[in-house]
């Protein structure tokens, strides 16, 4: 694992579901953005002894190309590896108040969800198996139009 050069890392790794279908839009100036909503669960015993299950939902975001390529692959209910970093933004609300994000910077997505789980004939061509994609610039990351 490839630390930074004062010794941090911001690294996410999740896999979960797609709570909804990913919503793609374009900031003004042109770069697409991909918003994902994913489902992570875990269980345990609570103090009954009875199983309990929490859901966690997560903010991703894709950018620039992988948002644009993944999009029609990405749906309700897909199974998806994510790999980014956490990153946090703030904007002021229609009233001025100040309001923040975080949210999972997607370095990498892999859909898991195997071909007999898929949709059957309008299913897009094969996914890659996985896409890259660099950091958005700053002037992007401020013009996000959500």
């Amino acid at each position: 694992m490839a630390f930074d050069s004062k010794g941090t890392l911001n690294k996410v790794m999740l896999i979960g579901r797609l709570g909804q279908d990913p919503e793609l839009k374009y900031t003004p100036s042109g770069a697409a953005v991909l918003t994902l909503s994913i489902a992570t669960n875990t269980s345990y015993k609570g103090q009954d002894g009875n199983p309990v299950e929490n859901t966690e939902w997560t903010r991703v975001v894709l950018w620039r190309k992988q948002a644009e390529v993944l999009s029609p692959y990405l749906k309700k209910g897909s199974r998806i590896f994510v790999e980014g970093k956490l990153s946090t933004r703030s904007w002021d609300d229609q009233n001025g108040v100040k309001r923040y994000i975080t949210e999972v910077t997607a370095d990498q997505v892999q859909l898991l969800d195997g071909r007999s789980e898929s949709s059957g004939a309008s299913a897009p061509p094969p996914m890659p198996e996985d896409s890259h994609v660099s950091e958005p610039r700053a002037e992007e990351a401020d013009d996000l139009p959500f």
